[in-house]
């Protein structure tokens, strides 16, 4: 897929586009001229990885805001079947460099309180 006008054109892979449509179009705007072959395939790359990268926070926030709202209606139950996906969740993304190793465990920790602060305290 190429942009028409602009000074600079890269070629972006049909499923991206399918993925990340109106993101993927984005980047075909830009006019910005890379002075060496090594400088255009690192804009390629990057523009590649950032795709890529937005995919996966857009999934994380996706996964996150679906627990939080299973946690503020009281079911706890069900969100703590839903826990274990969405560690997996995180921990994929440090895999492939989408967010750090300690952003990754702090929101852990903070979803897995949220699910121990709206349990009933046990009776002793």
């Amino acid at each position: 897929m190429r942009a028409a006008g602009s000074i600079f054109t890269i070629d972006i892979p049909a499923r991206f586009t399918r993925l990340c449509g109106s993101l993927a179009n984005s980047f075909n705007d830009l006019s910005i001229m890379p002075n060496t072959k090594s400088a255009e395939r690192r804009m390629r790359n990057s523009q590649r990885k950032n795709l890529q990268n937005s995919r996966v926070k857009s999934k994380l926030r996706r996964v996150e805001k679906e627990f939080r709202a299973t946690v503020a209606a009281g079911k706890t139950d069900e969100a703590v079947k839903l826990l274990p996906g969405v560690h997996s969740a995180f921990d994929k993304a440090v895999k492939v460099g989408a967010i750090t190793r300690p952003t990754a465990n702090r929101k852990k920790s903070r979803l897995t309180a949220s699910i121990k602060a709206t349990r009933p305290a046990p009776k002793k």
